[in-house]
């Protein structure tokens, strides 16, 4: 199992590119099921969870193609799904990532059913799936539950429009929601519906394979149903995700690094907390540029469904804060279970003491090498930026949960400076 190696110590400067959004690419993927005409994906970011995602696909009868493009090491996929061949999506696919409960939404809508195994992923709390449920049963579709799987059926006809209300915000529900309605009859109405940028990106990507959202961006997302929609070539979004966490890099280490591609529209709440803790925010032309400008600021701050604060980011926001002068609050009002990575860093000599979903990171003058494991993707980030401060050697284990959603971190980061290896072992 590979680990990572980490000489802590050094000052990053430099150029890092921003692929593709994970966030983005496993939601716009699914979107191949809903036509028989190519669905083309360029700025295709190398991740474990793209490839996962890519067989499912192929489990239900679709080709994909992958091709090289562009500069910045990007891809470009292909997916034909000209037949749906299966429209079970079996555990042993799905257990690999919650983001394949994604294929619900487009089989149900394109073949009528859809019976697909309940999720899996991080073990970041509880994540269930009623939303995703209650909005296909707007549209007309019935739902059974038995032997850990989701069983759902469109009515004669397919499914019908309707009116979707959330209770909460959830991604995910919207997500499936989303691709669910554009191919049923009628007009769908989402209302209190997620306002993340990978939402606008879905219902763009959507939009160039003929179907009709009004209100994109907004909580009330109206919906005309289409007969079928089309092929399209699309271009996923800049990871928002990855570059606040390089930005945390760069903060964490004293650096400067050009954040190349990153869209600060995309990023408006990383960005301004960012700018609290005193870093340098520069947007230029081709991306951002974020540098350390004196010592870092202790804050306060709560995660948030967009425009707030991403969950995503809390990790390593945390592990930039244990260096920063004084102390910072964060809590976590997503996920119940996202504090994993405290017992981690405070073997590297953090001070963190959680209270609840409350964390209290007490900044200390320096962080200090230690073996430590990764619990899931964003977590396994937050180690790597303690990493990358403290003395002397850092490991850090189980980064399968980091190729997840980080696309050749060695290589981003070592071209910035970083004295950081993969070690292979067994």
């Amino acid at each position: 199992m590979d680990s990572i190696l980490i000489r802590g110590g050094q000052r990053l400067s430099g150029t890092i590119h921003i692929s593709g959004a994970k966030n983005a690419v496993l939601t716009l993927m699914p979107c191949a099921l809903l036509t028989d005409e190519p669905l083309c994906l360029e700025n295709l970011p190398r991740l474990a969870d793209v490839d996962s995602f890519m067989h499912l696909l192929n489990q239900h009868g679709a080709s994909t193609m992958l091709e090289r493009s562009g500069n910045g090491g990007g891809r470009r996929m292909t997916v034909a799904a000209k037949e749906i061949v299966s429209t079970v999506a079996p555990y042993d696919f799905v257990r690999k990532m919650r983001a394949s409960i994604l294929v619900l939404g487009p089989l149900v809508a394109r073949a009528g059913e859809a019976t697909v195994s309940m999720p899996g992923g991080c073990a970041i709390g509880n994540r269930p799936i009623d939303l995703h449920l209650k909005a296909l049963e707007a549209l007309g579709a019935d739902i059974e539950l038995a032997a850990g799987y989701v069983k759902a059926t469109a009515p004669e006809g397919g499914l019908r429009g309707g009116t979707i209300s959330f209770p909460f915000v959830s991604v995910g529900a919207t997500e499936n929601a989303l691709m669910a309605a554009v191919l049923a009859r009628g007009e769908t109405v989402i209302e209190n519906a997620a306002r993340e940028p990978e939402i606008v990106d879905l219902c763009r990507c959507l939009v160039a394979m003929g179907a009709e959202i009004e209100n994109i961006g907004s909580e009330r997302l109206v919906i005309h149903g289409k007969d079928r929609l089309h092929g399209a070539t699309y271009s996923v979004m800049p990871d928002r995700i990855e570059a606040g966490s390089y930005a945390c890099a760069a903060a964490i280490t004293g650096g400067d690094i050009f954040l190349e591609g990153a869209d600060a529209a995309d990023m408006p709440s990383i960005l301004a907390g960012l700018r609290d803790v005193g870093l340098a925010i520069e947007e230029q032309a081709g991306g951002i540029r974020v540098a350390a400008d004196g010592p870092l600021t202790p804050i306060t701050l709560s995660t948030a469904p967009f425009p707030g604060f991403p969950t995503d980011m809390q990790a390593q926001f945390m592990a930039m804060l244990t260096l920063a002068g004084g102390t910072s609050v964060l809590t976590e009002t997503i996920f119940e279970n996202r504090y994993m990575h405290v017992p981690e860093l405070t073997r590297m000599g953090a001070e963190i003491d959680v209270r609840g979903r409350t964390a209290v990171v007490k900044g200390v003058e320096g962080l200090v090498g230690a073996q430590v494991m990764a619990t899931d993707l964003r977590a396994s980030m937050s180690l790597v930026l303690a990493g990358l401060a403290a003395k002397g050697e850092t490991k850090v284990l189980r980064v399968y949960h980091l190729d997840r959603g980080y696309e050749r971190l060695e290589e981003k980061l070592g071209g910035v400076g970083a004295d950081i290896e993969r070690i292979s072992e067994g």
